[in-house]
């Protein structure tokens, strides 16, 4: 993978780096509410937030960081004191982010989509000692039974009405009081207003950057308890920063971010919040992705960085009255969280023109480690090439310590500065995680001579076929080449001749009709006779995760249970 030479490693990808964007970028570690301090005092007057109308100026979102700060501390949050945020994208999701870290806690991401049991075993798991969240009936009743075992000491309630711009304030209060949860007058219970009541003063806490733990992200595991990645403020900074060079021409203070992605999801919290407050911009706060109203919002608000999931772009391509509204404002698109179909690429870019690049990572990798370059040589089906300071190097999958020849197959793994220090409480998995200083990603991939690393498909959703490996992701970019289909998602089903096959689940575009044998047509000159799927399902929707990329993992539940226990992969 790489060669000494007299100038030290030889890494394949120097020589075809992005004009503008030193690889060897040494970027020293700070923390994270440094970030922060630093736009305040340069754009403290420019927008913050802007949430449904409401916006905050960067003096007036730092002052209640600080206010909040002040209120955590006098609660008794101290140096890794752990407190879970429970919000949808709005201003009390970025507020409590930062004001958490200032007080010298820890954040610990709850997903707001999950199930009331599944909230409750994280917040077991990760220790925390603080809640907060919105006075909504869709979110406070799933942790109002982690508060029955006396390991929550405060509860932080943030009114939706509060954060809403005149008249809409009055009348949510008016119309909206179905959404609006009740909640006991008791001392473990604390507003927003309260805790922010004070002068600001918080008592400053040391940060050791590469040591402290800024953020406990849980990945999501398809099976048993999703692990806490123990994020460091270095892991988080430096990500953040590494995003802000790979967008050469971004005009810092001037920018304005769509955060349509999760805050509480490693993507949307670096490229939307943690980018945006690094570089002064304007950050548009959306709780959920609905096509009508983004569009209209892209058409209004002029964002110019759009970073999104392929779902996100795809929904936008097939949507009928899309050439109704003017997407020309964006400038920088960034897709990750799932391969990027090429003709999903190819199909937003037409229609905005604005590039679309591909990039990846992972929750443990803070989460960006790759991706195409901005200007320069974007690879069609490649995630790029690595971000500043981070290597990658291919290994073998039979044995993870060994690396294998250029362009052949292995597990794609990563170091650099971004990569997490472990597993919260779970030193095994930590231990398994890990080749040396290089992270296994479980996906398999190969680089080829210039350094551009391309994806075949992840190592447990390989579907072994007669003796074959057959990749889900090989028959997926055949199948999203008819100009019918939406989205589709393979799986390998039990097959009693080859062991496995592959199964193919699609959605069709509106308005748009196909059957399976004039797909399986289309497809002949495209996939081998092993690659054909065996059976071909359509439906209305495909399952998606809560960051809303397509998810296999019901759908192999299903197969499951439909033949009586036998594993579909």
């Amino acid at each position: 993978m790489a060669e000494e030479s007299g100038t030290g490693k030889d890494y394949l990808w120097l020589d075809h780096y992005p004009e503008g964007v030193a690889w060897e970028a040494g970027i020293v570690p700070k923390a994270l509410p440094a970030m922060l301090d630093e736009s305040v005092r340069k754009h403290g007057s420019r927008p913050a937030l802007d949430f449904m109308g409401r916006e905050y100026s960067y003096q007036e979102f730092g002052d209640l960081v600080d206010r909040a700060a002040k209120g955590l501390q006098d609660l008794g949050v101290v140096k890794g004191s752990r407190v879970g945020l429970f919000f949808p994208n709005s201003p009390y999701a970025v507020i409590m982010y930062y004001a958490v870290l200032k007080a010298g806690g820890v954040v610990v991401n709850l997903n707001p989509l999950y199930a009331e049991q599944e909230v409750q075993k994280l917040v077991a798991d990760s220790g925390a000692e603080f809640l907060a969240t919105m006075n909504l009936v869709a979110l406070y009743p799933k942790l109002s039974h982690a508060l029955g075992d006396g390991g929550i000491k405060k509860v932080i309630i943030c009114p939706m009405a509060e954060v809403l711009p005149f008249p809409k304030n009055l009348l949510y209060r008016l119309f909206r009081r179905g959404e609006v949860a009740s909640f006991p007058d008791d001392d473990r219970h604390v507003t927003f207003k309260e805790l922010t009541a004070n002068d600001g003063s918080y008592s400053p806490v040391e940060v050791s950057p590469g040591e402290d733990v800024a953020v406990l992200q849980y990945t999501g595991g398809t099976t048993g308890l999703p692990k806490g990645a123990m994020l460091t403020h270095k892991n988080l900074y430096v990500n953040a920063e590494q995003c802000r060079r790979w967008f050469v021409d971004l005009d810092e203070g001037h920018e304005t971010n769509l955060g349509v992605l999760p805050f509480f999801h490693s993507f949307g919290m670096t490229v939307s919040m943690n980018l945006g407050v690094l570089t002064g911009s304007r950050i548009l706060l959306v709780p959920r992705f609905e096509l009508e109203p983004v569009l209209k919002l892209i058409q209004d608000k002029r964002p110019t960085l759009f970073p999104g999931v392929p779902t996100m772009y795809t929904g936008i391509n097939g949507y009928p009255q899309v050439g109704k509204y003017d997407l020309s404002s964006i400038k920088f698109c960034i897709s990750g969280g799932a391969p990027l179909p090429l003709q999903v690429k190819k199909n937003f870019e037409a229609l905005s023109g604005c590039a679309l690049v591909e990039g990846y990572g992972l929750s443990e990798t803070s989460p960006v480690a790759t991706c195409n370059p901005m200007t320069g040589t974007s690879k069609e089906g490649s995630i790029g090439i690595p971000f500043p300071d981070t290597r990658i190097e291919i290994h073998s999958v039979e044995d993870p310590d060994q690396t294998v020849p250029q362009g052949e197959r292995g597990e794609i793994c990563i170091a650099g500065p971004q990569v997490m220090i472990g597993y919260w409480n779970r030193p095994e998995d930590t231990d398994e995680v890990f080749s040396g200083e290089f992270l296994r990603t479980g996906d398999v991939g190969y680089m080829d001579e210039e350094g551009y690393t391309f994806i075949v498909d992840r190592i447990k959703d390989l579907i072994l076929a007669g003796g074959y490996n057959v990749y889900p992701r090989t028959v997926e970019e055949a199948i999203y080449q008819h100009p019918a289909v939406a989205e589709v998602t393979v799986i390998g089903i039990p097959d009693e001749y080859r062991g496995e096959s592959p199964k193919a689940f699609i959605s069709l575009r509106e308005g748009q009709s196909l059957e399976e044998q004039e797909l399986l047509d289309f497809l002949k000159d495209k996939l081998s006779k092993i690659e054909m799927p065996r059976e071909i399902e359509f439906r209305d929707e495909l399952p998606k995760t809560m960051i809303g990329k397509l998810s296999k993992k019901e759908l192999v539940a299903e197969e499951k249970t439909k033949r009586g226990g036998q594993e579909a992969e």
